[in-house]
C-alpha cells in the first residue's frame, strides 16, 4: 500500500465517520424523528454508485471507505424505522 492509498482510506475514514455522530445520538435518544430518511437513501445511492466506480477502477480505497458507509447508512435507515414512532 502506498502513500496515496492510505491518503484515500484516511480520507474515506473521516468521510464515513460523518453518520457516526448521529447514529450514535439516535441510539442513545431512541428517536429518529429529526433524521431525513430521503438524504440516508441519496447517500446509499450515492455511496453504492463509489463502490462500483471503486471495482472499475480496481482502488481499495474507494471500496472499503464507501462499503463501510453504507454500513452506517444502512444502519441509519434502521433505527429511523425502527423508532419511526418514538417522539
Amino acid at each position: 500500500m502506498d502513500v496515496i492509498e492510505i491518503i484515500g482510506l484516511v480520507a474515506g475514514i473521516c468521510t464515513s465517520s460523518a453518520v457516526l455522530p448521529q447514529l450514535i445520538t439516535t441510539v442513545k435518544k431512541k428517536k429518529a424523528s429529526e433524521v431525513s430518511m430521503l438524504m440516508f437513501i441519496v447517500m446509499l445511492t450515492g455511496n453504492a454508485l463509489w463502490v462500483y466506480y471503486g471495482i472499475d477502477k480496481k482502488d481499495v480505497p474507494i471500496i472499503a471507505t464507501n462499503v463501510f458507509t453504507i454500513c452506517l447508512n444502512v444502519a441509519m435507515l434502521y433505527l429511523k424505522v425502527k423508532y419511526r414512532n418514538n417522539a
